[in-house]
């Protein structure tokens, strides 16, 4: 029995497939159920029910998994505390909204290329729901997704703020957001997976309304284009907002209350020690900056 083979192991037995436990530990499919079945070998037990589609823990690898996750942990901190920091490298798959692909992911990017260059990353970008869940299914790195920390590793970020806004000539001489304008127009926003539910669903109750006429979009750019198109009502980030309200594009509406600042953490597994999680929630710390204006406007 060797530390490889319980890593593959374990990863297999927490990832949603074998091909993702193989991709995080950056071996071909075939060397990790040979591992795996090296381990099976010297156990003389299987640990995976391999009859079915998707492989599942037999009752040995039941009672092996929680040992596995330990004896791992035990490995990490005995190289950390008698080892130099090891080289940080392989591959680094990462999820994050559109706001932060759009204004800091650059600035991430660049750091960590600088900063390990053998390090390979490969962002990708959906909506906080979906994150999620590519996180605990193994599929993800981490996320950058909005919301409080609420565990050890979902770990404080930043926060976005966002203001009411629509096209000149949809509202007239309207200059504050109100409960009739929101009666007599869509309300453009972004689907209830997306973490900006929670602030918009906060602000309609704290303002007594009831109801809106939602038009949903899973992108924040088609959500600029049909407010600039005069659709609808809906927020942006004030950054955006305030950039094509000086081109005369788009009109700020005025809020009370306004809508609260969204939270955003680094969100990734509870087993998930690796000196990467670590470095990777340094740089973000570092270059987190929701309110950065977007070249793209």
């Amino acid at each position: 029995m060797t530390l490889k083979q319980l890593e593959a192991f374990y990863w297999a037995a927490t990832c949603a497939s074998f091909a993702i436990a193989a991709e995080r530990l950056h071996l071909s499919v075939s060397s990790l159920s040979k591992r795996i079945s090296e381990l099976e070998g010297g156990l003389g037990l299987p640990l995976f029910d391999r009859r079915s589609q998707r492989a599942r823990l037999t009752p040995a690898g039941e009672k092996l998994l929680p040992r596995a996750q330990a004896l791992l942990q035990h490995a990490q901190t005995l190289r950390a505390a008698i080892a130099q920091p090891a080289e940080i490298e392989g591959v680094c798959r990462f999820g994050v909204g559109e706001l932060t692909a759009l204004t800091w992911l650059p600035k991430l990017v660049a750091a960590a290329r600088k900063r390990y260059p053998q390090l390979r990353l490969e962002p990708y970008v959906d909506v906080g729901g979906e994150l999620r869940r590519r996180v605990q299914n193994g599929a993800l790195d981490f996320a950058v997704i909005a919301g409080n920390p609420t565990s050890p590793s979902i770990r404080a970020l930043g926060a976005a703020r966002y203001t009411w806004c629509a096209a000149p000539a949809l509202v007239g001489d309207a200059v504050r957001i109100s409960a009739d304008l929101l009666g007599r127009h869509p309300l453009v926003t972004l689907p209830r997976e997306a973490g900006t539910t929670r602030i918009l669903d906060d602000w309609l109750t704290a303002s007594g309304i009831a109801t809106a006429q939602p038009l949903t979009c899973n992108s924040w750019g088609a959500v600029a284009g049909l407010l600039l198109e005069g659709i609808g009502i809906g927020f942006l980030p004030v950054s955006w907002a305030t950039a094509l309200a000086q081109r005369g594009t788009l009109r700020i509406l005025r809020a009370r209350p306004a809508l609260a600042a969204l939270p955003y953490a680094f969100s990734h597994r509870d087993d998930d020690t690796r000196p990467l999680i670590d470095a990777m929630y340094g740089l973000a710390r570092r270059t987190v900056d929701f309110g950065m204006a977007v070249r793209l406007l």
